[in-house]
């Protein structure tokens, strides 16, 4: 597709640092964004509640700078964002600015935390840099964020004397009265990383205005850049012709699709017998319907009443209740379909509706609906993760969940290991398996679709809707999404049971 830059902006482009870190990914993405961004599939609720956290972080972070003073012009104001920012540089009254706007070869920034921190030699005002990221570590895209704004600060004259990464700590533990943001938040130096890597800047800009200047999209094809450090929101545009077998859609390692593609190898099909794959990729391939013989028995092993039982939790960035630590996962809810021996279905289900500490509770109404017998069939590891951490966290009910974890029955496992439908298309999440082993049953028909989703949901159901007639349809969503996921274990293993002979 032959995308043409409007004659009048040709000339020059201004660039933001997320620009700037999109041109390092890819310069096609850099230059769809500039050019085409009606062309990107908008963020999924999911996405989006990621990037809402960060910025409550961020706001959450300037309680560390007292005295700071926040540059109040929107992202799309930026002559005003300017003016402001020019304005607080010389009041020597503010200890910090935040959301401070800096431009210097046509590169427009905004700084999460600028704080002035003493005088030089020559008696001008010395800052101290520090980006504010709700991720736990350093990432090497973190070291790309603060060169460019250290590059385009240090271009308008401002003297760093430091350049610093604010980052969340798991190891803080919550005490339930106040937030210590000293022990919530790490701030670490990247100084000595940062200064050697400046002088690479004006060379990756002029390079990337030159793409920019181009009549047409540069001839990147689709690969694994296009997933990190980010996901890149026109992948569906730059795979839209791919054909449905395409190699990269094989699953496992990406270093067999990078060995295929040098043999050039295009789609799934044309893989040469001789390639060694693994029993998944060999399934893929053969594209058809798979029956191990040692499904029967496997499903056999199950012991009635089958429970069937699925967890939803939440992962807090800023922890909410006493003893638990940043992102920390919290289970709020659980789901129970029994089956019995006459194939006869009970369902119980366990949602807190309010903003206590939902553990304890959750724990025990859950060992009441699962009882002394019978298999609890899950779907993955998920479930088995998170009894073993209110094991630890609840210790009188410690040999009592024990016991519930010998009962676990995995059907993931047993899917893997003994079936295969060409409607998978590598993929063994219940949300591919479902529809294929039972068109009846899907999640298109429920507001809450997935898991990601329903975290996000109901983190917003306790801590920021304030209407209860939200409130209620947010509940009953997330009860429904939970209930699907039981019923899907348990239509899937009588599906496959018949399937199996």
């Amino acid at each position: 597709m032959l995308i043409t830059p409007e004659p009048a902006a040709r000339s020059s482009y201004r660039l933001s640092k997320s620009r700037y870190l999109s041109g390092l990914q890819c310069h096609k993405r850099l230059y769809l964004e500039i050019h085409a961004p009606a062309l990107a599939t908008k963020p999924d609720a999911a996405t989006q509640a990621i990037l809402d956290m960060g910025t409550d972080l961020g706001e959450l972070a300037r309680r560390r700078f007292p005295g700071g003073r926040l540059v109040t012009a929107g992202y799309r104001q930026s002559q005003e964002a300017l003016a402001q920012t020019a304005e607080l540089l010389q009041d020597s009254t503010v200890s910090a600015i935040f959301e401070g706007a800096f431009q210097f070869d046509q590169v427009l920034i905004r700084v999460d935390v600028l704080e002035r921190v003493g005088v030089n030699a020559s008696g001008q005002p010395t800052w101290r840099l520090v980006e504010v990221k709700s991720s736990t570590k350093l990432k090497p895209t973190h070291v790309e964020d603060l060169t460019i704004q250290s590059y385009v600060l240090e271009g308008t004259g401002l003297a760093l004397a430091d350049i610093c990464l604010m980052h969340v700590n798991t190891q803080y533990v919550f005490d339930g009265l106040e937030l210590d943001l000293g022990q919530l938040f790490t701030i670490r130096s990247l100084n000595e990383t940062i200064r050697p890597r400046l002088p690479e800047v004006p060379s990756r800009l002029a390079s990337m205005h030159e793409m920019l200047n181009a009549m047409s999209a540069p001839a990147l094809a689709p690969d694994e850049h296009c997933h990190s450090p980010y996901e890149c929101p026109f992948w569906a545009h730059c795979t839209q012709e791919k054909p449905p077998r395409w190699i990269y859609h094989l699953p496992g390692s990406s270093k067999t699709v990078i060995q295929l593609r040098e043999l050039g190898v295009e789609t799934i099909d044309d893989i040469p017998d001789h390639v060694a794959l693994t029993p998944v990729q060999r399934r893929v391939k053969d594209n058809r319907e798979w029956i191990g013989q040692g499904l029967r028995s496997a499903l056999e092993k199950i012991v009635y009443p089958v429970h069937h039982l699925d967890f939803e939790t939440f992962m807090p960035a800023v922890p909410k209740f006493v003893g638990t630590r940043p992102y920390q996962v919290i289970p709020t809810q659980w789901s129970n379909h029994i089956e019995y021996p006459d194939g006869r279905l009970d369902h119980a289900e366990y949602l807190c509706r309010d903003g206590r500490d939902p553990r304890e509770e959750l724990a025990v109404t859950l060992l009441d609906s699962l009882g002394g017998e019978g298999s609890i069939c899950v779907y993955s590891s998920y479930e088995r993760s998170v009894l073993e951490r209110l094991a630890e966290d609840f210790p009188s009910l410690r040999k009592d969940l024990k016991r519930v974890m010998a009962r676990l029955w995995d059907l993931h496992i047993v899917i893997r290991d003994h079936y295969y439908h060409p409607a998978f298309e590598g993929s063994y999440s219940i949300k591919a398996v479902l529809p294929a082993v039972v068109p009846s049953l899907s999640y298109a028909d429920l507001a809450i679709g997935d898991g990601g989703v329903a975290a996000c949901e109901y983190a917003r159901m306790i801590f920021t809707v304030s209407d209860w007639i939200e409130k209620s349809q947010i509940e009953e969503a997330l009860l429904r999404y939970c209930e699907r996921d039981t019923l899907a274990m348990v239509e899937l293993r009588r599906e496959l049971k018949k399937r199996a002979g």
